[in-house]
């Protein structure tokens, strides 16, 4: 979530230069850092095609995201309309459907939790309306499903919809958030007053790292200071875009912005193309099969924004794929990104990334709105033309070919995907 409420937000202006800034907090943090597994010696990049050179460039390293966080986040579908009712309700629901089970275990509660204005003590208060028991008591309700409590705040002197920001009390909230039994924070960008970025977001980092507490904390700058180029070694994740809508244009073109920085993802820290919106009634079946393989190839956070106590059979069966949700959750940790266009305004799309095993997940992407061949061709995949390939489409669950060579050819609906392992066959094995 990063609107401001009346529709107008105020954005930073200040550019600096962030090479410098890079340098100068490497002396500050001085910490020892993961190696990714291409760089230990592990795994080797087929190409460079796959490239993650800028992978850890002063990574947090706090001990979480060793793979993109799944979860669930209120905003996509309630806004502000959200009680202590609801968060519970949707713990029992992603326990009783299976999707906790699945990697489903942050329970994420956006803006609007909190009352207009702080106490006396200058202390954030929950809203006595629609969260009366309190966020401590709400945190250990879902504790005791085995899941993990998040909640939002604001790098700025208010929340997108005015609520108190954090800016300038970012210790005692990064207390009160850990005293509450906090384990996920998302920081939006509103009302910054025009602070640099890069000055506003480490403040809240070291806040919390203080407290003891270990906390995902999920930058919301929108992109637009380029995160990816500093926030590594801030947060665990950080918004590459604005907020996404629930329709075609909006998901398609937020796709090829998250693309465009693939190479500086890794365990630890993930590019965020923004919340899902499979389920939410704006886009069709193959749009949202689209929406959710694209987003699990990417390594983009799985954060459901539906309404998970009233979802239909085709919006649970997209998210609870377990094929797909497990090239997400990769530990390779490479970002997959888009290789081959062709046909009409470049809408045959050929996006594809590397996973354990010397595998390759693939999806073709028809954003054309009939159906078309789209080709795969062994060269955009890192891969020599005359490697024999088996290959299983994950949609279908099965086995489609064992012995492919060169290219790969396969119908795709309009605005459908796709979506393949390629192994080589030395490593099949019969599922």
């Amino acid at each position: 979530m990063g609107e401001i409420g009346n529709g107008s937000s105020i954005r930073c202006s200040l550019v600096v230069a962030v090479v410098y800034v890079h340098f100068l907090l490497a002396g500050v943090l001085a910490r020892e850092l993961p190696l990714h597994p291409y760089l230990s010696g592990a795994e080797k990049p087929l190409n460079n095609i796959f490239d993650t050179s800028k992978y850890g460039i002063l990574q947090l390293s706090n001990g979480l995201a060793a793979t993109p966080q799944m979860g669930w986040n209120s905003w996509n579908f309630f806004a502000c309309d959200i009680n202590e009712k609801v968060i519970r309700a949707t713990v029992d629901a992603l326990v009783s459907t299976g999707l906790a089970r699945l990697g489903y275990n942050y329970v994420n509660i956006d803006d609007c939790w909190s009352e207009l204005h702080r106490n006396p003590m200058e202390h954030l208060v929950p809203d006595s309306k629609t969260f009366p028991s309190g966020i401590k008591s709400l945190a250990d309700y879902v504790h005791s499903k085995g899941l993990k409590l998040g909640i939002y705040g604001d790098a700025g002197a208010f929340t997108c919809q005015v609520r108190p920001g954090s800016l300038f009390h970012e210790s005692n909230d990064a207390k009160l958030f850990a005293s509450w039994g906090v384990d996920y924070l998302k920081y939006d960008n509103c009302f910054n007053l025009g602070i640099d970025p890069q000055k506003r977001y480490p403040p809240m980092r070291d806040a919390l790292n203080a407290t003891g507490r270990t906390i995902f904390f999920s930058l919301c700058e929108w992109g637009r200071e380029d995160p990816a180029l500093w926030a590594t070694n801030i947060g665990n994740s950080w918004r590459t875009t604005d907020d996404i809508k629930d329709n075609w244009e909006s998901m398609t073109s937020i796709a090829d912005i998250n693309d465009k920085w693939a190479a500086y993802a890794g365990p630890g820290g993930w590019n965020d193309p923004d919340m899902l919106e499979v389920g939410n009634g704006g886009m069709t079946y193959q749009e949202y099969r689209s929406h959710f393989s694209i987003w699990a190839l990417m390594k983009a956070p799985l954060l459901i924004g539906c309404d998970v106590r009233n979802m239909s059979a085709e919006t649970f069966e997209i998210i609870s794929n377990e094929e797909v949700i497990a090239v997400n959750q990769d530990a390779l940790g490479v970002q997959g990104r888009k290789v081959s266009t062709s046909g009409p305004n470049n809408c045959y799309q050929v996006w594809a990334g590397p996973i354990t095993g010397n595998r390759v997940a693939v999806v073709l992407w028809n954003r054309c709105t009939e159906t078309a061949n789209i080709t795969a061709q062994w060269s955009v995949l890192g891969l020599q033309s005359e490697t024999s390939l088996t290959i299983k489409d994950l949609w279908k669950h099965q086995y489609i070919s064992h012995n492919a060579v060169s290219t790969f050819t396969a119908q795709v609906e309009g605005h459908g995907c796709e979506m393949y392992i390629f192994a080589p066959n030395a490593n099949h094995r019969v599922a």
